[in-house]
């Protein structure tokens, strides 16, 4: 790194763990990321443990020592400790954090401030298990950082040019007109990825679906560059089976719940962290702990988790028209090859041939194509960076105020 290199630090703040990352500011763009690492194991009673690496090869992991105080604000401390450590000739501009939910009033992303958050906070209830985190974080990083300022960088932003159609539920104007409408999520990866495969591919312009798998999961359906469908919609509930969530849910389910005494927060409860993956197979969120188990019910949540994404995957090509591209992202699409070839197979009627050698290769450590050479649709994994995508804003935002 050299010295007086100006750098962005994109961050985001879960229930548990903060995830951080290091960017050079270089005018109104950004590099690659200079240091990345995540702070664990921040819930009560657990043992927060950090782990990074630079680009200079640097790679830790450590436990933090135990203290007085809120666990988030000891990571914070242990953070910046890395910070003045590994990357101190870097000067900080910006810290650029990840929001989930923007709601009707954000398309793009925002320098903070308390009417900003504010009316972030009103959006936490469409967006329980992340928003309310998000938000406590740039809390957090505005006390520590009060001379920065503060990007709000939002999943939904990406969506806004769906068509009016592709937004709207079969309910009452008067509710559209309250904000009861299909926002979609996932923003930033799908922003990165649209990137990255404009560099790699003829085809990126065309009609595109990309899939981001992982514990929150989700379909998006692109064409000419920008979202036109997509799995999710007023919450990050709906649309495919996840970790925890159940995806999309037939209403009537939450009707009978309710007669049957269920208050809200029970409900809540079970259709974002009781059900998904974990609910069907009673075991783990984990599809990797899926993988390794010899128990049916294992079996029985990796094949609705797979059946689930070929669903929409045909619905959101009905959507296109037809498809030139398909790509993979998240922890689940970047690494689990098996579910990839499961997925691919079964899209076999619209042209899509995997290649297995190239699929088995496929790690998530690089961008790479899949796809046999017969095959009418192009198929790629791309490791996917969200916070090169906020820091990428924070950036822009600044050469614009001339910071």
């Amino acid at each position: 790194m050299n010295n007086g290199q100006q750098a962005i630090i994109a961050v985001n703040v879960g229930s548990s763990s903060i995830k951080f990352a290091l960017y050079p500011f270089r005018g109104a763009t950004t590099g690659a990321a200079l240091l990345t690492g995540t702070i664990a194991g921040l819930e009560p009673d657990g043992q927060p443990c950090v782990a990074f690496s630079t680009d200079d090869g640097v790679n830790l992991s450590e436990t933090l020592a135990p203290g007085p105080g809120d666990s988030f604000e000891r990571a914070l401390a242990a953070m910046r400790a890395l910070l003045a450590r590994y990357a101190a000739p870097a000067r900080l501009m910006a810290v650029a954090h990840r929001i989930v939910h923007g709601g009707e009033r954000y398309a793009e992303s925002v320098v903070l401030d308390e009417a900003a958050m504010a009316y972030l906070r009103t959006l936490e209830p469409l967006a329980p298990l992340h928003q309310p985190h998000n938000l406590e974080g740039v809390e957090l990083f505005m006390r520590a950082f009060p001379e920065l300022p503060q990007v709000g960088c939002f999943d939904t932003s990406f969506h806004t040019t769906m068509d009016p159609l592709e937004q709207r539920f079969a309910l009452p104007q008067a509710m559209h007109r309250e904000g009861v409408r299909r926002y979609g999520f996932h923003g930033l990866s799908y922003r990165y990825l649209a990137a990255r495969l404009a560099e790699r591919s003829g085809r990126s312009g065309r009609k595109v679906l990309m899939a981001h798998l992982g514990n929150g999961a989700s379909v998006c359906a692109m064409h000419c560059g920008v979202s036109v469908a997509t799995s999710m919609g007023f919450s990050a509930l709906d649309g495919l089976m996840m970790g925890s969530r159940c995806g999309a849910l037939d209403p009537g389910v939450l009707l009978h719940l309710m007669r049957q005494g269920w208050d809200a927060d029970r409900i809540e409860k079970l259709l974002y962290r009781q059900s998904g993956l974990l609910g069907v197979s009673g075991l783990s969120a984990d599809m990797r702990t899926l993988r390794a188990s010899d128990q049916p019910e294992a079996r029985t949540a990796i094949d609705l988790f797979t059946h689930r994404l070929v669903r929409e995957c045909g619905a959101l090509t009905a959507c296109l028209g037809g498809l030139d591209l398909l790509a993979f992202t998240g922890g689940i699409g970047e690494h689990d090859a098996a579910l990839r070839l499961a997925a691919c197979e079964q899209l076999l009627y619209l042209g899509v041939r995997i290649d297995t050698g190239r699929n088995k290769a496929a790690d998530g450590s690089q961008i790479m194509a899949i796809h046999a050479d017969d095959s009418s649709v192009e198929i790629w994994v791309v490791p996917t960076d969200e916070g090169r995508v906020a820091a990428g804003d924070a950036a822009a935002l600044l050469a614009h105020m001339q910071i």
